[in-house]
Formats: structure tokens, sequence, C-alpha cells
């Protein structure tokens, strides 16, 4: 009887772990899909035989570590077309000067261009949050915002608007400071620096009375060494490293607040991409997200290295707590002016924004678990 009745608990039990699983399931769906699924199941194209040639121009020097990010997407392509689609890449200079990249792809002397969307900003002032926005989205957040949120769609509305077809095209992560002779930690030291930046940084440090011009990275080196200008940022510690600043300088001033995030870009002449065979739009579309993964650990990996370097020759400056809620503050006033200017800055920036907002409650719950050396840890040190 004892048995019976054990047998008849247990039973109950299951059948009633079950029917609560069933409601629950009858609540919820499944928590998210992937949207290609559906294309990719059935593919009702078959593998192109034509050889496509193409050129690629970008404002970087073969020095730099981002003509080898747009390279690799270059190589990428060729490698998974079996040479079907081999694009060949032409250095700042080579076949037009950097700055005249962007006309050479819109008007079809060339194919397709790498670049930094910020340079563009005398074009339409929304070029430069597809490039990296002072106290904006970092690598994760442009990650997001761009595949899952209506970024890309955004980037490809404004690059569309002068013939051209977007992809991300590498994400480097953040950027180092100001290399510097002046030692910089509260607000008031920047007043009256000669600076180098471009984009946004450039006019909010101007605000605040620096005095600031976009130089070429080509003459940065010249302009530090010859005190033509106190302090400059270029890139990430890897791409800083074998410009040389901590030859010329005492400093560098932390950390890189006016672009938390490096994104790069690829653009194809809206003509020259349309007429592609469809796998071979398939392969550029997943090339180019394969640079974008490949370019930020091959980047991040190799800064862990160089900022090793640099401290053996400059001091790493920390800006204040106070200062850098200041400088936050007046980044968001400068925005703010420019999104009331701007449509299409407002209209990027406020989905940037509410990304940031909506996705603030993930980055709080999960904070304290920043990966430091044991020792720094157990000092307390816990988030990033």
């Amino acid at each position: 009887m004892k048995k019976t009745l054990t047998l008849c608990l247990s039973i109950l039990l299951t059948l009633t772990v079950a029917l609560n699983f069933s409601f629950a399931a009858e609540k919820r769906t499944k928590f998210g899909s992937d949207k290609r699924h559906e294309t990719a199941k059935r593919v009702t194209f078959k593998p192109s035989n034509e050889k496509i040639r193409w050129k690629m121009v970008m404002p970087w020097s073969k020095g730099l570590l981002f003509y080898d990010i747009a390279v690799h997407f270059a190589d990428s392509v060729r490698l998974a077309s079996a040479g079907r689609l081999d694009i060949k890449p032409f250095s700042d200079g080579e076949l037009v000067p950097a700055m005249q990249s962007f006309d050479a792809v819109s008007k079809g002397s060339a194919q397709v261009g790498h670049d930094w969307p910020g340079y563009w900003k005398g074009k339409n002032e929304a070029f430069v949050a597809f490039a990296s926005v002072p106290f904006g989205l970092d690598a994760e957040g442009y990650n997001i915002w761009l595949y899952e949120k209506g970024g890309l769609e955004m980037m490809q509305e404004l690059y569309g608007k002068f013939n051209l077809f977007a992809l991300p095209g590498g994400q480097c992560g953040q950027e180092m400071g100001l290399f510097s002779n002046k030692r910089a930690t509260k607000m008031e030291d920047f007043k009256g620096m000669r600076v180098r930046t471009p984009g946004w940084y450039m006019d909010i440090l101007n605000n605040l009375g620096a005095s600031v011009s976009p130089l070429p990275g080509g003459e940065v080196y010249l302009a530090l060494e010859r005190g033509v200008i106190d302090a400059a940022e270029f890139s990430s510690p890897a791409i800083n490293y074998p410009m040389g600043f901590d030859e010329i300088t005492k400093y560098a001033i932390q950390p890189g607040v006016h672009q938390p995030g490096i994104q790069c870009g690829l653009f194809f002449n809206k003509d020259a991409y349309n007429k592609l065979p469809e796998d071979l739009k398939w392969i550029i579309d997943i090339c180019a997200k394969e640079t974008q993964l490949w370019s930020y650990n091959w980047i991040n990996n190799l800064n862990a290295d160089a900022i090793k370097k640099f401290k053996e020759k400059i001091e790493i400056v920390k800006m204040d707590k106070e200062t850098l809620i200041e400088f936050r503050k007046t980044t968001k006033e400068y925005i703010d002016s420019v999104k009331a200017k701007y449509p299409d800055v407002k209209k990027v920036m406020d989905s940037q924004e509410a990304f940031i907002e909506t996705y603030a409650e993930w980055r709080d719950a999960r904070s304290g678990s920043t990966p430091w050396p044991y020792e720094t840890y157990m000092s307390g040190r816990i988030t990033e």
C-alpha cells in the first residue's frame, strides 16, 4: 500500500511539472531567431563562373595597420571566391590621393573603398557617427547597434545618397588619448593647447579653448617634433607605436574618450555592386563580417604589447573623474547642438543613444566580473 501511494505521488508530481512547463511554454516563445536562416535554407542561385577584377582605394599608407585591414578583406574575398572576385588594393596616392577615395568610388573610377567614415564629415555630418562618437559606442556597442539595431540600414542609407553601398569593415576598439608634452589631467589644462584630432572631438576641444586642427597622419610626427602642436591623437597603441610619438612626447593622456570604438567601413560603387552575381554578394557580406571580427582581435592583441613599449618611454596620465564627467557633459551639449542642426545626425544619434539606454541594465547587471589579474581584483578593483 505504501509503495502504491509513493508511486502515485511520483506520477502526480511528474504530471504537475510537465503541466507547468507546458503552461510556461505557451506563454513564452523562443527568445530571438536568426533572420538569415530562411534565406540560407533554400538557396535558389547558382555559383557564378565570371571572373571579376576590382580596384580598391583608401586613405591609408602601407605603413598603417588600417591598410592591412583593407587588404585582409580583399584577401578574404579572393579566398572565398576561389579568385573569381579579385580586389586589388591601392594605398594612399597610388591611384588617387587619400581624401579623393570616396569620390573615386562614387564616380566608378574604382569599385571599392575602405575608410574611417568620419573623414567625410564635410559631405554629411552624420558620417562621424558611423566612425566614432566621443563618449559613444564602444566596439561591443557598435557591433550590436550596426547588426541588430538598425545601424547598418542607416549606414547604407547615408552612403546610398552618394551612389555607394556600404558595410562595416573593421572594428579596432578604443583609441589611445593624446600624446602630449603637457601634463593635462583637469579641464583647465586643455585651454590653449594646440591639438591634432579630427571629427567632433576637434569641435569639442575648440569649444573648450584649445586650438585644434585635423592634420593628416603623416604630418603629425613633424608637427609634434617642431612644436607646431602640443598634443595629438591618431589611433590605437598598435597603430600609434610605429609612428614613434613616444620619442618626442612625455605623456599619453588617457583614456581615449574621443573614440571608444574605432569603426571602419567598406564602400562599393553601387552600379558595380548591383551587377555582381548573387553568390559574390554573399561572399562580400560574409567576408566583411569576418574582417570586422578579425580586426578587433588582431589589433587588441597587438595593443597589449604596444602599451607596454610606450610605458618604457612615456608616462601614462589619467584624467581625473571630475574632468571626465565635465568632458561628458560638454560632449552631450555639443552633440545635442549638432543634432538640432542636422536631421541626419539626429536620426542616427537618437538611435545610438536609445540603444545605449536599453543596454545599460545589462551592463550594470554584469559589472564586477572584469578579468583583472588576481592581485588587481583582490586590491578592490573589480570593474574596468
